[in-house]
C-alpha cells in the first residue's frame, strides 16, 4: 500500500518537527513513486510515467530541506534527479532505498568506521556499514570548489580507529545556519568562518523565517566581522547549547583569540585539519562519556570475592538456586553482576562523591545548565525534602502553591516552616487548577511587608510545569518577587519538566535557564539603568498619591529588581525518570545559588545525608548518568518528536468526524484565561515556530504542547471510569491523571508514531462503542452530573487561630504533631461535620485530606473546614481519598 503523500507549506519548511517528518516521508514516498515509474518502463508503456509529476513535486519539496543536511544531502538528491530525468528509474530507486535504510539507523555508535566517498562523490554515510549519522555544519559562503576541497581535506583525517564518524555540510548565510541547527538535530558541531552572508535565498515558511529573524535580530548586521561572528555564535549557543562551536579564521588568530575568548571551544586556521578533526571527535566524546555507568560496567566484568553485604551481589544467591533462578532469567545476569555495596574500584559514594559519581554530577550540571547537580535515588519527593530542609529553618515563612505535590506539604512539616498557601486560578468547568498568578504572589509579599513580617519570608515553592501542563515564566516570577524582597529563595518543582532543557523554546521557561538569564541581566549596565528609571517613576507616584497608590502600582507594573541587592538563589527538582531515560525513582536536584557556598552548602550536605539512603541503588545512578548522555546527544530531536506526535494526536481528534463528536483536546484558550496571555491561539505550537516562540516569550502562562487534556464530557463517562474501564482494562493504554471530565495524555521521548496510531485507533473503537450503545438506547450522559451540579473548586480557607502565626501563615508542624495525642482528635462523619458548620461551630482538620485524582490536599492539619470544602468533597466520585475514612469520616481536633 502506498503511503499518503507528504505535504508542506508551499513556501518551504514549516516547524522543525514537521520538517523532519515531512522529509522522511518525502524520501519514502519518492521511493514508491520511482518504483511505479520503473514498472511503467519495464512494461514498455509509451509516454511519460504517471508518477513523473509526483516525482517532480517530491523533488521540489526535498530541495527546500536537503540543504540543511549532509546526509543524504543535496548531492544525493541531485544524483536522484539526474537519474530520473534520464529515465534511470531503477538506479534512482536503489539510491533512494539506500537513503531510507539510513533513516532506519538511530543514535551514535562508537564502533562506526568512516568509509571513503564513492567514485560518484556521494556521501560515505550512504555506505551500509555506516552505523551513525553525525553531522558538522560549516558556515561559509565560498565557492563550491573551495568548500568541497576543504570538506575532502577534513574527511581525509578520519581513521577506522575513531570513536565517531561524521559528515560535513556547508551553508552560506547566518539565517541558513540558524535554520540548519533548528531543523537538523543530527548536527553535533558548528564551524564558523568570517565569510558568511546574512539572508538566506532558500525557501523558508513564514513561521520558520520569522523565528530565525527574531532570534538573530541585529546580531549579524554589524560591519565588523568579529561582531557578526559573535552574534551568530551567541544565537547558535542559545538555541543548541550542547553543540560545540569552533571558529575557522585565516589571519590574525592572536587578535581574534583575545577578542573572542570564551565564545568558542577553539579557534583554528583553515589548514589545521588534524587538530580540527580531533577537536570535533573530542567534543562529541566528552558528551558521550558516562563516568559512573562506565565504572559500573568495568566493575561487573572483574571477578570479586564478596565477604560483605548483599548475597545477591554477582548473582551469588541466585545463579545456582533451583528456586529463584528465574530472577536471573528475567532481569539478566548483568543486573546481578553490577549489584554491590562497594564504594571503591571507581564506583564512588553517593553521599560523599569524589570520583565517578562526582564526574557524573559535573556532566549533569553542564547538560541541565546548573551550577551544581545532585542525583537522588528515591524520587523527587525526597529531593523536595532535601531542598526544604537545606534552606528553611523553623519559623521561616514559605509561600507555596496549595496544589503542589504532597511531598512539599510534608517537607514543610518536617522543616517547621510557617506556611502561607497561595491559590492557583481555578478551572471549575474542567475540575482542575491552573497556576498562581504573579499578581497573587506580589500581593502576598506586600501583605507581609505591610505587616512588618517580610524579613521572615524565606522561600517561594511553585510547580513548573503543573501536572496538566501549565507552565510559568520563571524569570518573570523571580524578577518581580525579587523587586519586593531581594533575598528570596525559589524552589521550582519541575518533576514533569526535566525534558525541557533540551529544546530552545521549552528551555527559556526552565528554572535553571531563567536563573542564568537573571544572573547575566543583573551584571548588565543597561539593566541597572532600567531599574533606576523605574524606581524614580515609582517614587514620583508615592509622592503624588501615597503608599496605597504605590502598592497598586507595584501590582500593575512589571517590576525590575535592584541588581545591586537582588540575589539569584534558585533550586529545581526534577523527576528524571518521568520524562527522560532513567530507572524508576531517579531524580535530580539542580542548583543555581549565588550564596550556596557561603550560606547553604553545609545545611544542604546535612539534609542530603538525612534523606539519602546509605545503600543507594547503583543501577538508578547509572541510568541517570546515561540518560544525561542522551539529553546532550539526541535530546533535542527526541523532544521535538514528542511535541510533533502530540500535535498529530490533537489534529486527529479535531478532524476525525467520529472522534470530535465525543472528544476534544483542550487548548490554551480553555486552560489559560485571557488575562494571563497575549496570544489568542488555541495551540501556538501548531501554527509554527514563530508563534510558539512569541507565546512562550510573552504570555504569563503557557501550555506544554506535549500534554493533551482530552475532554470526555460528551461521552457522559467520568474520567476515572474512562481511564480504568475503557483505556487500561479495555486496551492496555496507560494514563496517569484524570479529572471528572478529562483524561490527561502525555507524549514523551519514548513515544513513537506507531504508538500514536494505536491510541487513535483505540479512541475510534471507543467512540464506535459509544455510538453502538446509543443506538441501543444506552446513553451515559443521562446519569452524568451537569456542570452546574458540581461544586466549584474550593480555596484554602484559613488556619485555626491556635495555629496562626501572622499574615495568614500557619504552623502546620504544630498542628501535625498535635494530632499525635489521641485524646485531642476524633473521627466525625461528613454529615455531622456539616451539621456543626451549619450551627456555626468551627471544625479543624487534624491531618491531610488528599483526593487522587487530582492529588493535592483539600485540607491540611490545622485548617478550618468550610461548607464549600465539604460540598466539593461530598460531590467527588474519586475512588481514592487519602486521609478520609469512608466508614468513620474525617479526623478533626476535639
Amino acid at each position: 500500500m502506498t503511503p499518503a503523500s507528504p505535504t508542506a507549506n508551499a513556501r518551504g519548511i514549516g516547524t522543525p518537527s514537521s520538517a523532519w517528518r515531512i522529509r522522511r516521508d518525502a524520501w519514502e514516498h519518492l521511493g514508491y513513486a520511482l518504483t511505479e515509474s520503473a514498472r511503467h518502463q519495464e512494461r514498455g508503456s509509451a509516454g511519460r510515467p504517471p508518477s513523473a509529476a509526483e516525482i517532480s513535486r517530491l523533488m521540489g519539496l526535498l530541495s527546500s530541506l536537503e540543504p540543511y543536511w549532509a546526509v543524504p544531502g543535496v548531492r544525493v538528491l541531485n544524483a536522484v534527479r539526474d537519474l530520473a530525468e534520464r529515465g534511470g528509474y531503477h538506479e534512482a530507486r536503489e539510491l533512494v532505498e539506500g537513503v531510507n535504510d539510513i533513516f532506519l539507523k538511530h543514535g551514535i555508535r562508537p564502533e562506526a568506521e568512516p568509509t571513503a566517498s564513492d567514485e560518484d562523490g556521494l556521501p560515505s554515510a550512504l555506505d551500509p556499514a555506516m552505523s551513525t549519522i553525525v553531522e558538522v555544519l560549516v558556515v561559509d559562503d565560498r565557492p563550491f570548489e573551495e568548500t568541497e576541497k576543504f570538506r575532502q581535506a577534513l574527511l581525509a583525517q578520519r581513521r577506522p580507529t575513531d570513536d565517531f564518524a561524521y559528515e560535513v555540510n556547508f551553508v552560506p548565510t547566518a539565517e541558513d545556519a540558524v535554520a540548519a541547527v533548528i531543523v537538523n538535530p543530527n548536527i553535533q558541531a558548528c564551524l564558523l568562518t568570517p565569510r558568511f552572508g546574512r539572508e538566506t535565498i532558500g525557501r523558508l515558511s513564514r513561521q520558520l523565517a520569522g523565528f530565525v529573524k527574531a532570534r538573530l535580530g541585529s546580531r549579524v548586521s554589524s560591519p565588523r566581522a568579529a561582531d557578526r561572528i559573535l552574534g551568530l555564535a551567541s544565537t547558535i549557543g542559545e538555541l543548541r547549547p550542547e553543540l560545540d562551536v569552533y571558529l575557522l579564521a585565516g589571519v590574525a588568530l592572536e587578535s581574534l583569540a583575545s577578542t573572542l575568548t570564551g565564545r568558542f571551544q577553539r579557534i583554528f586556521g583553515r589548514n589545521q585539519f588534524i587538530d580540527l578533526h580531533s577537536s570535533i571527535l573530542g567534543g562529541i566524546g566528552q558528551r558521550y562519556q558516562t563516568p559512573f555507568f562506565t565504572a559500573l560496567q568495568e566493575y561487573s566484568r572483574h571477578p570479586a570475592g564478596v565477604f560483605h553485604a548483599m548475597p545477591i551481589s554477582r548473582a551469588g544467591s541466585v545463579h545456582d538456586s533451583p528456586w529463584i533462578n528465574d530472577l536471573e532469567e528475567f532481569y539478566g545476569l548483568n543486573l546481578l553482576l553490577a549489584e554491590t555495596s562497594a564504594t571503591a574500584g571507581g564506583l564512588d559514594s553517593l553521599l560523599e562523591p569524589r570520583s565517578s559519581i562526582r564526574a557524573a554530577h559535573v556532566n549533569a550540571a553542564r547538560a541541565f545548565h546548573s551550577q551544581r547537580t545532585y542525583f537522588v535515588t528515591n524520587g523527587t519527593s525526597t529531593a523536595n525534602k532535601i531542598v526544604h530542609q537545606a534552606v528553611i529553618a523553623p519559623g521561616d515563612i514559605v509561600l507555596v502553591d496549595r496544589n503542589c505535590h504532597k511531598s512539599h506539604h510534608y517537607s514543610l512539616v518536617l522543616a517547621g516552616a510557617y506556611v502561607s498557601y497561595l491559590e492557583a486560578y481555578p478551572l471549575d468547568e474542567h475540575s482542575m487548577y491552573g497556576a498562581v498568578p504573579i499578581e497573587a504572589l506580589k500581593r502576598r509579599l506586600l501583605e507581609f511587608r505591610d505587616a512588618g513580617m517580610l524579613d521572615r519570608v524565606k522561600m517561594i515553592a511553585l510547580t513548573n510545569c503543573t501536572f496538566d501542563g501549565i507552565v510559568y515564566d520563571p524569570r518573570r516570577v523571580m524578577e518581580e518577587c525579587l523587586a519586593i524582597k531581594p533575598d528570596l529563595v525559589f524552589l521550582w518543582d519541575e518533576a514533569w519538566f526535566a525534558f525541557a532543557c533540551a529544546h530552545p523554546i521549552y528551555r527559556r521557561r526552565t528554572a535553571m535557564q531563567a536563573a542564568h538569564d537573571l544572573h547575566a541581566a543583573f551584571a548588565d549596565r543597561a539593566y541597572k539603568r532600567r531599574h533606576a528609571e523605574q524606581q524614580a517613576a515609582l517614587d514620583e507616584l508615592t509622592d503624588a498619591g501615597g503608599p496605597d497608590d504605590r502598592a497598586e502600582a507595584l501590582i500593575r507594573t512589571r517590576l525590575i529588581p535592584d541588581p545591586a541587592k537582588a540575589r539569584v538563589r534558585v533550586y529545581a527538582t526534577q523527576s528524571t525518570h518521568k520524562t527522560l531515560t532513567s530507572l524508576r525513582q531517579g531524580s535530580m536536584i539542580h542548583v543555581f545559588d549565588q550564596d550556596f557556598v557561603s550560606l547553604s552548602i553545609e545545611p544542604f550536605s546535612e539534609a542530603y545525608m538525612t534523606h539519602t539512603s546509605t545503600s543507594p541503588n547503583y543501577q538508578i545512578i547509572a541510568s541517570m548518568d546515561i540518560g544525561r548522555r542522551q539529553v546532550e546527544l539526541e535530546g533535542y530531536a527526541l523532544v521535538q518528536r514528542q511535541t510533533e506526535l502530540a500535535l498529530s494526536i490533537r489534529d486527529a481528534v479535531a478532524r476525525h468526524p467520529l472522534l470530535k463528536k465525543y472528544f476534544r483536546v483542550l487548548g490554551t484558550r480553555e486552560l489559560v484565561p485571557s488575562e494571563y496571555r497575549k496570544s489568542d491561539s488555541a495551540n501556538p505550537a501548531r501554527i509554527g515556530l514563530a508563534a510558539w516562540d512569541a507565546s512562550w516569550r510573552d504570555d504569563e502562562f503557557v501550555v506544554d504542547p506535549s500534554r493533551l487534556t482530552l475532554d470526555i464530557s460528551a461521552t457522559g463517562v467520568d474520567g476515572d471510569t474512562f481511564k480504568h474501564d475503557y483505556l487500561m482494562d479495555g486496551h492496555r493504554i496507560q494514563v496517569n491523571k484524570t479529572s471528572r471530565t478529562s483524561v490527561l495524555l502525555m507524549t514523551n521521548i519514548g513515544t513513537y508514531r506507531s504508538s500514536v496510531a494505536y491510541l487513535i485507533e483505540v479512541l475510534v473503537k471507543i467512540a464506535n462503542q459509544f455510538e453502538h450503545e446509543r443506538s441501543l438506547g444506552l446513553d451515559h450522559r443521562a446519569n452524568a452530573r451537569k456542570p452546574d451540579e458540581v461544586p466549584p473548586l474550593p480555596d484554602f480557607s484559613r488556619f485555626a487561630d491556635r495555629f496562626q502565626r501572622g499574615g495568614g501563615a500557619g504552623d502546620v508542624r504544630e498542628a501535625y504533631y498535635a494530632s499525635y495525642d489521641p485524646t485531642a482528635c476524633e473521627f466525625v462523619p461528613s454529615a455531622r461535620v456539616r451539621e456543626r458548620l451549619e450551627r456555626g461551630e468551627e471544625v479543624v482538620s487534624a491531618n491531610f485530606v488528599t483526593p487522587y485524582p487530582p492529588g493535592f490536599p483539600v485540607l491540611v492539619p490545622g485548617q478550618v473546614f468550610t461548607l464549600g470544602i465539604l460540598d466539593y468533597m461530598d460531590a467527588l466520585d474519586t475512588r481514592e481519598i487519602h486521609g478520609y475514612h469512608e466508614s468513620s469520616g474525617y479526623r478533626v481536633f476535639v
